[in-house]
């Protein structure tokens, strides 16, 4: 059989995954490759891979898109990764710089910022721009709410607006996945979650951050019926922009 080819976040996030798949007889079964958000995204819509971890805003762009795990990258409030950084309130913001890395995140800051907090922006993605605000995602906001006068968490604000958690990316494949090959994708992924308490012990220590409260109470990864409604609720959204 030919091996399952694989696109992933190389996030922190993610590590629980990635260990679970590592540590499971599903890793002869794959090409497991480690990538930024949009390029996952990028691979799987151009079939490059079979199965990628995918910002969800990009599900529609993927031929035959469909999810194939029971866990993704959620949250059922704040998350703590996912911001939009600002240096006056959300009230008085004009502009906004994107992230490179980010398409569901971009889409979310646009969806909060003209469905939640009735404001008209204008968005750049020039990384020399300077803007009243800035979207960051991932590893890269560690530490860094201290530096700006706002910190708006985006699964906060979404779970302000909507009372649903978030899905953030999402296991989905752009072809036909053989069940049986999903039913040991899934307990891998499982066996990984249960292990983040060692997994803390084998990452290096963050002076700014909580990593145990990130990976054990910040990010929730199992995609239940609500996060689905979510995950709909959102893309329905990304069509009124």
């Amino acid at each position: 059989m030919n091996k399952i080819k694989i696109s992933a976040v190389s996030y922190t996030n993610t590590k629980p995954f990635i260990y679970g798949i590592e540590q499971s007889a599903v890793l002869e079964q794959i090409e497991l490759g480690l990538d930024i958000p949009t390029d996952c995204a990028a691979k799987l819509i151009d079939g490059q891979v079979d199965v990628g971890l995918i910002p969800v805003a990009a599900i529609p762009q993927v031929p035959n898109a469909h999810i194939i795990a029971d866990y993704c990258i959620g949250s059922v409030g704040a998350v703590n990764s996912v911001f939009i950084f600002s240096k006056m309130p959300v009230s008085e913001i004009k502009s906004v710089r994107l992230d490179s890395h980010s398409r569901t995140s971009n889409n979310l800051a646009k969806v909060l910022l003209k469905f939640h907090f009735k404001k008209t922006v204008s968005y750049t993605t020039d990384p020399a721009a300077e803007t009243d605000a800035i979207v960051l995602i991932g590893d890269r906001t560690f530490g860094k709410k201290e530096e700006f006068a706002y910190a708006y968490d985006m699964g906060e604000e979404w779970m302000n607006f909507t009372g649903l958690p978030f899905v953030y990316a999402a296991w989905v494949a752009n072809k036909p996945i053989p069940q049986a090959f999903i039913n040991d994708f899934n307990e891998a992924l499982s066996f990984g979650l249960s292990k983040r308490k060692e997994l803390l012990e084998e990452l290096p220590r963050q002076s700014n951050f909580d990593l145990d409260d990130y990976l054990m109470h910040k990010l929730d990864f199992e995609l239940t019926d609500k996060k689905r409604e979510a995950l709909n609720l959102f893309l329905s959204y990304i069509t009124k922009l």
